[in-house]
């Protein structure tokens, strides 16, 4: 199979789909631009800041994308190529675009709200209760692995058995420049939101001195600890956290973006001018013989970001609605980002299946599979070595700093929930115990201690289990949603095929892991640790979500019945 065919057929898919169904989606939704946004009714200067639509495309292409587009379809595509594409293509159309624009477009209609607090007016404040708990749980899982990842990209060095060092440069440039782009955020942040320092000439520096960064970072590598990287993180996200978002959270994510595109870019034209071929097959089999899974439902899981993925539906109404300047600009950041990232896990594809040799799947992490492919249409080209090599470290650089953008963001979201499951309608119930859980400062230091703690605890023995859960947050998303277009008289239909085939999905992949583990338990060949753990994590998750969904089916039949019009 022609990569460049592939791509091609991909990209024009999805501008189709921008414009047509995008456009339409908006109609449906009631997007206004002539209605004011929370970002400017509410603003305050931490978290309530209105951004330009570039400035916001990049935090939140940032924030949803992470290692996520790249890492799940190289590892789904042991199933083949083909059936990879067609849910790259057709989830994130109708199923992962639907959903990060639903939920930036729900979140602006009500001041900001986040999902739980729209659920909650919308379903009851039991499900809000649920969802909420739920969502917050799935984010002490992304903190701890996230923060153990991006250590473990920082770590300069091993310690061999006779205390020897071995140092690991590409780790320690990593850090380097990570660490610089910390004070070019805030400097980005400080000039064009305090300065009105106009936006392109900004952009232009910043990435000029984001790629100085990167070449200080080769230059003048820093070989320190794992255990200092995690102190080091864990101090970091906490300020990340309270500080106001135009200062570091979003001019960082936006700097970020451009590596990103830079990326694609890289990508794209290294497809155009060798157009490798596709040594892949195109289906390996409903049963796929490199780990044993089926098609349905490991392959709907497996992609995650690269088709949907239910943490960005957390962000969309966490952090970007509380930004959108707007209303028009949800379609290019909600549905636009979604497509940008789907385009992204094409090449990701790409690469794994030019790789595949002699019926073996490439050898390495997902981001040296995807470095090294890319990297190596450079080769191809007639690139001298040292261009190939740069364009690999600049890709791998670009897959750590990712990591610590979602880390960062999803610390800032596991403050809004924590704080929200602490926060009554009834101000005089905000009181006690309660008012001091709903303080952000409060909020942030208990979400990361407890995250630290998974992570040093061993986050691994439940992380298998996480991307069913992950997905499954885009249930709740598509249910709420639903509620209120139906309560507001619009149109819904559009939700229901992504929402009952999310359920079926994630649901199942959630009862075949808890079989696995109850009969390896039984057979004395699995651990309390983990097999157990799981068990019970799964036994939890699975009733909760199973209460949302029935909670939300008897409005939504209610509704059919009595529909209640009442237009926001």
């Amino acid at each position: 199979m022609s990569s460049l065919m592939l791509l091609l057929l991909s990209i024009f898919a999805f501008l189709v789909a921008y414009t047509t169904y995008g456009s339409w989606l908006a109609k449906q939704w009631g997007v206004d631009p002539n209605q004011v946004t929370p970002a400017h009714t509410m603003n305050d200067g931490v978290d309530y800041v209105p951004a330009k639509s570039p400035i916001l495309l990049g935090h939140h292409f940032a924030s949803i994308a992470g290692a996520g587009p790249i890492t799940g379809p190289i590892q789904a595509a042991v199933f083949g190529w083909l059936p990879v594409f067609l849910w790259i293509v057709i989830g994130g159309i109708f199923f992962g675009g639907v959903q990060d624009f639903s939920s930036i477009i729900v979140s602006i209609k009500h001041n900001g709200k986040t999902l739980g607090e729209v659920i909650e007016e919308y379903i009851g404040h039991r499900c809000k209760v649920l969802f909420t708990t739920f969502a917050w749980l799935v984010i002490l899982l992304v903190i701890a692995a996230f923060a153990d990842i991006v250590a473990s990209t920082f770590q300069g060095y091993t310690v061999g058995a006779d205390g020897t060092k071995t140092y690991i440069q590409a780790n320690g440039s990593v850090a380097t420049a990570s660490v610089l782009f910390i004070p070019l955020a805030i400097g980005f942040g400080f000039l064009v939101y305090r300065k009105n320092a106009p936006l392109i000439v900004s952009s232009i520096v910043g990435v000029g001195l984001l790629m100085a960064c990167i070449y200080l970072g080769l230059k003048f590598p820093i070989y320190l600890s794992k255990n200092f990287w995690l102190g080091f993180v864990f101090v970091y996200i906490i300020i990340a956290s309270v500080t106001p978002v135009w200062i570091l959270l979003q001019p960082r994510d936006y700097l970020n973006s451009f590596l990103l595109y830079f990326m694609i870019l890289a990508a794209f034209i290294g497809i155009v001018f060798t157009n490798p071929t596709i040594n892949l097959p195109s289906f390996t089999g409903m049963k796929n013989s490199f780990n044993g899974q089926f098609v349905f439902p490991y392959l709907f899981i497996t992609v995650a970001c690269g088709a949907i993925s239910g943490f960005h539906s957390l962000i969309g109404s966490g952090t970007t609605s509380k930004q959108l300047n707007n209303e028009k600009d949800a379609k290019l950041i909600g549905y636009g980002s979604m497509l940008i990232e789907c385009v992204l896990a094409v090449i990701a594809l790409i690469t794994v299946g030019v790789l595949f040799k002699n019926g073996e799947m490439p050898s390495g992490s997902p981001a040296v599979v995807f470095a090294t492919g890319v990297s190596g249409f450079f080769g191809a080209m007639g690139f001298g070595d040292v261009a190939v090599k740069t364009t690999f470290t600049v890709i791998s650089l670009a897959f750590s700093a990712f990591a610590l953008t979602s880390l960062d963001t999803a610390t800032r979201l596991g403050r809004f929930l924590f704080q929200e499951l602490f926060t009554s309608k009834n101000s005089e119930e905000n009181k006690g115990i309660s008012k001091s859980f709903s303080n952000m400062y409060v909020a942030t230091l208990v979400t990361v201690f407890l995250g630290g703690i998974l992570c040093l605890g061993g986050y691994k023995n439940i992380w298998p289990i996480f991307g069913a859960c992950n997905q499954l947050v885009a249930v709740p998303c598509f249910l709420g949603v639903s509620v209120w277009l139906a309560k507001t008289g619009r149109n819904n239909k559009m939700l229901f095929i992504p929402m009952i085939f999310m359920i079926c999905a994630t649901m199942s992949s959630l009862l075949i892991s808890f079989k696995t583990n109850i009969i390896l338990l039984a057979t004395g060949k699995g651990s309390l640790a983990v097999h157990g753990l799981q068990s019970i994590v799964i036994f939890f998750i699975f009733g909760l979500a199973l209460m949302l969904v029935i909670e939300s089916a008897k409005v939504l039949l209610q509704l059919r019945k009595s529909p209640v019009v009442n237009k926001i």
